[in-house]
């Protein structure tokens, strides 16, 4: 561009810039929208409280520690024997028990401090009831 005219690159440049800005902050500002497919396997009120059952239990079990959470998984989402599950974890058996035992506390004490708690759990570790004999 010669005398007169001006360059309307820095212009342009300007105003693509704006736009991203406003756009960056336009997408910051908006709610993230649920996606409403997760639902589409619902069909019923039952439905619904398995995945959310489901959905707080994954959540839960986040909060383990890995040796704890692959236990868990082993023994109780995949259905293995504890000989199973310690052949394919790689631990003695014994090992496999212990942290089942401490996993299963901790996933308890997971629960609670998201506020679940089974029907007629007040909080309180339960009484030892001791038999009489006779």
């Amino acid at each position: 561009m010669t005398g007169g005219q001006r360059s309307l690159r820095p212009w342009l440049s300007t105003v693509a810039r704006r736009i991203v800005i406003n756009d960056r902050y336009r997408r910051r500002d908006v709610p993230q929208e649920v996606d409403e497919t997760m639902f589409d396997g619902a069909t019923s009120r039952d439905d619904i409280d398995q995945m959310l059952t489901r959905s707080v239990v994954a959540e839960a079990l986040q909060r383990l520690g890995p040796a704890h959470r692959a236990v868990i998984c082993e023994v109780y989402l995949c259905g293995r024997s504890v000989t199973a599950a310690a052949a394919n974890l790689g631990i003695p058996a014994g090992t496999v028990k212990s942290r089942t035992y401490h996993a299963l506390r901790a996933l308890r004490t997971a629960l609670r401090e998201m506020g679940v708690h089974p029907p007629g759990d007040d909080g309180e570790p339960a009484p030892v009831v001791k038999g009489t004999s006779g």
